[in-house]
This record gives structure tokens, C-alpha cells and sequence, in this order.
């Protein structure tokens, strides 16, 4: 989930435990931990309501309602999320670092129409996606999108720039075919 420096920041050291945003339906589910770059983001509950109140403003940051809604862009209803950072790691990160691969099988099933990326980042870790998505001849944002599923199988990690295998991506290709 991504979320402004200022709400990083609240939600960090606890001076906030609420985001507001205009969407159409909402995209956050109580109950549900979310990635975000600050670790696991719990969502403990989804409001959607026509004004908020200064208690809302205030837990959202902001010293005042006319504030919190000047910053909420758009118009209609706005969903209130009732948010806190957790302490659980990131599923994808723990997977990351397994090496044992039960199935190897399914696995490579899973993988075989990305092998091209997880090769190329292999062999060329810490290189920017789009200098690696034009090696294969294709659109950075999909090779991006491509790439964030190899992430989810726990193969790669993403750097500040480009991608490197993960110990477990390492394992994978040390099965061979």
C-alpha cells in the first residue's frame, strides 16, 4: 500500500493511526495486513462516510477538518482507514530467504514464462528494469509486473535500483532443469 512521507512517518512513531482517501469503493479490507515501504501496515477498519470530524482530522494528522479535506483531492465520499504498522515480517521476505523448495515441480511451472527475467537478473543484478526489460524486448511497466511475481514466489528481491535473486532464487536455478 502506498503512503505518503507524512503518513509513513505517523503511522511509524503511532502519532497516526488514520488515512483518508476519495475512493470510488474501497480498497482496503479490515482485518488485512498490507506491504508498504515502512513494513506491515494492519487494517483494523474501513469507514466510508460524507465529512469527517476533527477527532478523524486529527488522527489523520492534520490540525483541522478544512486542512484534512483541502488535502483530500476530489469530491464524494471519503474512506476512513483505521490503521497500525505491525511487527509481523513480510510473507515474501521470509520466503525469500527458504531454500528448501518442496515441489520443485510446481515451481517451475510457476516460473517458466518468467525464467528469461529471473536469468537476466542473475546475471546482471543491481541493473535498472528498464535496461533489463529491453534486453527482452519488452515494456518496462509489464516487465516490472512480471518481475513482482517472481517476488511473490519468494526468487528475487528489488534493490534502491534493479533486482538481485534472492536465496531462494539462487536455490531454484541450483535445481537446473
Amino acid at each position: 500500500m502506498l503512503f505518503e512521507k507524512r503518513l509513513q512517518d505517523g503511522l511509524t512513531d503511532g502519532s497516526i493511526t488514520v488515512a483518508l482517501r476519495r475512493w470510488k469503493k474501497p480498497q482496503a479490507l479490515p482485518g488485512r495486513q498490507y506491504r508498504s515501504p515502512i513494513g506491515m501496515v494492519a487494517c483494523t477498519g474501513v469507514e466510508v462516510v460524507d465529512t469527517i470530524d476533527l477527532a478523524t482530522a486529527t488522527a489523520a494528522g492534520f490540525p483541522s477538518v478544512e486542512v484534512a479535506l483541502a488535502d483530500l483531492p476530489g469530491e464524494g465520499p471519503i474512506t476512513v482507514l483505521h490503521l497500525h504498522l505491525v511487527d509481523d515480517l513480510d510473507p515474501r521476505d521470509l520466503l525469500s530467504h527458504d531454500t528448501h523448495i518442496a515441489d520443485p515441480e510446481k515451481l517451475r511451472r510457476q516460473v517458466a514464462r518468467y525464467l528469461p527475467h529471473l536469468e537476466l537478473i542473475a546475471e546482471h543484478p543491481g541493473r535498472r528494469a528498464p535496461d533489463l526489460a529491453a534486453m527482452l524486448g519488452m515494456e518496462t511497466l509489464i516487465f516490472k509486473r512480471e518481475v513482482r511475481r517472481l517476488k511473490e514466489l519468494g526468487l528475487t528481491h528489488s534493490l534502491r535500483v534493479g533486482y538481485r535473486l534472492s536465496p531462494r532464487g539462487e536455490a531454484f536455478r541450483e535445481l537446473g532443469p
